[in-house]
């Protein structure tokens, strides 16, 4: 499997800086001054990270991301977390979490949106 990395300006043939400020100069260590577009992080992995600081939050494993949203300041998730563990599995109570995070994933606010056992069934259109 290969690794994909990020086109550098020089590559693409500009090395030029476009008029809305899309890239910026950077320091590659080695004193070329090359201009590199700014990275932002893919959807996943700001999921992963909100997940994860989530689970610490609530001291809870989260089970899984059901919803993904583009706000106007940042990204809105739905978290599933197994809130209380019973048998069968499918009488486990989970509680969906809507999490609020920042353009860079930093978590900015979360609230338990529902809880329901994972058996249950329920559509909500």
């Amino acid at each position: 499997m290969t690794e994909r990395r990020p086109r550098r300006s020089s590559e693409s043939g500009g090395g030029r800086s476009s008029a809305n400020g899309s890239h910026r100069s950077s320091d590659d260590g080695g004193g070329s001054g090359r201009t590199v577009k700014a990275s932002t992080p893919s959807p996943a992995a700001l999921a992963k990270r909100v997940s994860a600081e989530l689970g610490e939050l609530l001291g809870r494993t989260p089970e899984g991301v059901v919803s993904l949203e583009r706000t106007e300041n940042g990204w809105r998730f739905g978290i599933e977390v197994v809130e209380m563990r019973r048998v069968p599995e499918t009488a486990d109570v989970i509680g969906e979490y809507e999490v609020d995070a920042d353009r860079r994933g930093r978590l900015v606010s979360y609230h338990r949106a529902r809880r329901y056992a994972r058996g249950q069934v329920r559509d909500d259109r």
